[in-house]
């Protein structure tokens, strides 16, 4: 069993909610009624459809939760409140709200899907290793490359290299991989072929092509954004690794040596269940893991109109040109 299966199993025991042995093919319970793991018409478990993973629980446990994994019914229902209202993009404080400030927030409420409940068992985090909920700090490496993107995002951009791979819409949000929810598109489509896997995330409107012919991994020197994808089946819990990254994929501080594990494992007519790891000893002091239930959704997926050299980006750097010429201008009249 590996480092993943180990702690994920501890955490069943520890909390007794979230069970994440093998899925029996027959007899599993999806509220009252019997249910009986769908097939392919070549034998593999049935995925396929689109799957809705948002939900108000965060990545990383708060640091007011710290030492709680599960919250009762009562603290799930006050957290919910609290967290619902403090999301209301339209919510008017007696503090007030500064126009800058209402434009900043990109769109009203209308327009964000952030989840309105905890997942089922009320954790404090999705994140379930390490059992305190947090990522493991970054190395000094790690952290030496997170504060060079920061500072060149702080000043004008001299290009487009310069702005978050989510700002040139190539990659971001919770458009993964690995997926985590976020303020809105949490859907993926999942399709499936003799030997094919196909994960169509709506945020960024990426595909993933996941095989499952045993092929190995791409040479080291090749690197793709998403990473390079290979599947395998472990009982009836579909497996995809994916190595391969560029230095310019970040997954909280990750690097080109992120080795990715996700595991779908459908444990319902209507659930999905979601889990990933994270090993990249470059860039954190130990591997960490999360676990996200999806529910399976017949509403539509939608486009999400987002692309690399979009108008965003072009005003962007013609913003950021304005903006020096006018620094410059201050600084000669300042000189006079």
């Amino acid at each position: 069993m590996n480092r993943f299966s180990t702690s994920v199993s501890a955490l069943v025991i520890v909390l007794g909610v979230v069970t994440l042995l093998p899925v029996p093919a027959v007899a599993q319970t999806d509220g009252a009624e019997m249910w009986t793991l769908p097939r392919t018409p070549w034998g593999d478990p049935d995925l396929q459809g689109i799957w809705d993973f948002r939900t108000m629980t965060p990545l990383e446990r708060p640091e007011e939760l710290a030492g709680k994994q599960v919250l009762t019914e009562e603290e799930a229902a006050e957290y919910q409140t609290e967290r619902v209202a403090s999301l209301d993009k339209d919510l008017r404080t007696d503090d007030g709200l500064t126009a800058e400030a209402d434009v900043a927030l990109a769109y009203n409420e209308f327009w964000w899907d952030y989840g309105k409940t905890l997942t089922e068992d009320r954790r404090t985090s999705l994140i379930v290793d390490p059992l305190d909920g947090r990522i493991p700090p970054l190395t000094p490496e790690a952290q030496a490359r997170t504060d060079r993107r920061r500072e060149a995002r702080e000043r004008p951009a001299h290009g487009p290299e310069d702005r978050s791979v989510g700002e040139r819409c190539i990659l971001g949000f919770n458009a993964g991989p690995p997926v985590n929810p976020s303020a809105y598109n949490n859907n993926i489509h999942i399709f499936q072929i003799p030997g094919q896997v196909v994960i169509l995330v709506e945020m960024v409107h990426d595909v993933r092509m996941v095989p499952l012919d045993g092929r190995p991994h791409l040479p080291d020197h090749i690197r793709q954004w998403k990473g390079d994808p290979r599947g395998h089946w472990e009982g009836e819990t579909l497996v995809v690794e994916s190595t391969n990254f560029t230095d310019k994929t970040s997954v909280r501080g990750s690097g080109p040596a992120l080795h990715l594990t996700e595991r779908f494992t459908r444990v319902g007519a209507e659930t999905l269940l979601y889990e990933y790891s994270i090993d990249d000893p470059q860039s954190f002091t130990a591997p960490w893991s999360a676990v996200i239930p999806m529910q399976k959704t017949e509403a539509p997926m939608f486009e999400y109109a987002c692309h690399e050299g979009n108008y965003g980006m072009v005003n962007l750097l013609a913003g950021a040109r304005a903006q020096e010429k006018a620094e410059e201008a201050a600084t000669k009249t300042e000189s006079r």
